[in-house]
């Protein structure tokens, strides 16, 4: 997304049910797609580790799944 166009477009509800199962699986992101989101020093090798496996176990559960 690169423009108000873009963004009018991006389907909230699909950003709502991976933030929730995210959430489920104790990664916090910010609960709006359109916010950034940054890796900080403070973030081990196991906590990036343990957000991409989670990321995805979400997009395949989100995609064997029909929409909400």
């Amino acid at each position: 997304m690169t423009n108000y166009n873009g963004a009018k477009n991006c389907d909230t509800k699909l950003y709502a049910r991976y933030f929730r199962e995210m959430l489920n699986r104790g990664v916090f992101l910010a609960p709006s797609q359109f916010e950034a989101a940054f890796v900080s020093a403070s973030h081990t090798p196991a906590d990036i580790d343990r957000t991409i496996s989670s990321a995805q176990e979400v997009l395949k559960f989100i995609a064997a799944q029909p929409p909400a």
